[in-house]
């Protein structure tokens, strides 16, 4: 490990067991059994996560991560990118210390400071400034540091106006920038960021963008950055690792990473996705969502249908699926103008729904990626899926070109209007 080097990964490998797992204690275990008897739910279930959501796994176990090799140096901004299960988290956590590697080691140089979870750490009963106090401390920060760095926090965050008030009456918005806000400023030689920009607005994406690239260029630290946003790991990045089902497809510069994940999602189209399990535990849940006809090869100036199916497990106001395409450089295409443009917004009743949309023709050549989510008016997404569907688009000489008042100029919103909505069946 050279003076260079902060980070070195030895033959990562990280398995998990599926299924029902023990708790612990022999309390906990009877009573698991007397619920199975009664027919009841079991209050311990684990869910373990398989790497390839594709494909079910043959026995009880399976390797998230499997012999992950790499070096880091000091100053790097890596982008860790992949499709949903491919290990991304599951590295961080491992190099966060959150759990331990099955075999392998890890070769840190310096402090960490990370961010897996939005809020993480966060009390709700306690003001923002508590928090900022609590937060810091568990990042390793000491007392005199978080009150020399108080300042820069609040006024990164905005939230002057409120730190004096429980986090608990803060917006997803504001929580999301107080907690990137102490992690940011903390004087670590290492930032860990998981997906920080599913959330906020896009102000606060560029901010965050803004300052991890004077946290590397700047202060000469090193990030480690986990997005689906393609165009914001190109721009902030200088090295990628592509990780596929827990194997390491790739380490290098972040221009040669990013076309191999490319050719990677040209050799494996993802032409639908469907949840593993239907969860109780969430507002709603994206069951299945997919190209209608399993059709996604598509020509120049062709319209593309995509068909959702959700589960609504309680009344929400003001709520709706969207969607997000963008290619390898930048994002494309948005179902929705702004944060609030309410015009497609809709209140769900306790149900479960299909919805489809009619995305405008307007990809030229190339393989594209759609984020999922579904949205809650000026609130933190009630669940995100990235690259849940990738598609292409060939060239077709003989297409008419059409042009569509509603598709505005810069990174195109549309004026969605539903193919269909119809409730399957309400509880």
């Amino acid at each position: 490990m050279n003076n260079q080097t902060v980070i070195r990964a030895e033959n990562i490998s990280k398995l998990y067991r599926l299924g029902e797992v023990g708790t612990g204690t022999i309390s906990h275990d009877l009573n698991r059994a007397w619920k199975k008897i009664l027919g009841k739910e079991d209050p311990y279930l684990k869910i373990g996560q398989i790497n390839d959501r594709n494909t079910n796994s043959p026995n009880d176990y399976v390797w998230s991560l499997q012999n992950i090799n790499f070096e880091i140096n000091q100053g790097d901004t890596v982008g860790i990118i992949g499709r949903n299960g491919a290990g991304k988290s599951t590295l961080l956590k491992l190099l966060s210390k959150v759990t331990k590697p099955t075999t392998g080691n890890f070769k840190l140089k310096g402090r960490i400071a990370s961010l897996l979870e939005v809020g993480t750490g966060f009390h709700p009963e306690m003001t923002g400034r508590e928090n900022i106090f609590l937060n810091g401390a568990i990042l390793g920060m000491t007392k005199n540091e978080i009150k020399r760095k108080f300042d820069e926090i609040v006024d990164f965050a905005g939230v002057e106006r409120y730190v004096d008030t429980p986090v608990k009456r803060y917006s997803s918005g504001m929580y999301v920038r107080l907690a990137f806000a102490v992690a940011a400023n903390l004087e670590s030689e290492i930032l860990i960021v998981d997906e920080v920009l599913a959330v906020g607005d896009s102000e606060f994406q560029k901010k965050c963008l803004g300052k991890m690239s004077d946290i590397s260029k700047g202060e000469g630290r090193t990030v480690l950055f986990v997005s689906h946003n393609i165009s914001a790991v190109k721009n902030l990045c200088t090295k990628g690792l592509y990780l596929k089902n827990g194997e390491n497809c790739g380490f290098g510069e972040i221009d040669t990473i990013i076309n191999s994940y490319i050719r990677g999602g040209a050799e494996d189209l993802n032409i639908s996705y469907k949840a593993n399990k239907i969860s109780k535990d969430t507002k709603a849940q994206i069951i299945e969502v997919k190209f209608r006809d399993d059709i996604n090869t598509f020509n120049v100036f062709e319209e593309i249908y995509i068909d959702f199916k959700i589960n609504v497990n309680q009344d929400i106001q003001g709520c709706t699926p969207m969607i997000i395409v963008y290619d390898s450089y930048q994002e494309i295409f948005k179902t929705f103008a702004s944060d609030v443009d309410t015009q497609i917004l809709k209140n769900w009743s306790i149900g479960e729904y299909n919805y489809s949309i009619k995305l405008p023709p307007i990809f030229k050549k190339g393989n594209y990626f759609i984020n999922v989510e579904i949205g809650e008016l000026m609130a933190y997404p009630v669940e995100f899926i990235g690259n849940a569907l990738t598609f292409t688009v060939n060239e077709n000489f003989q297409a008419e070109f059409k042009s569509y008042s509603s598709i505005r100029t810069g990174m195109v919103a549309y004026d969605i209007k539903w193919e269909k909505e119809s409730i399957i069946k309400s509880k």
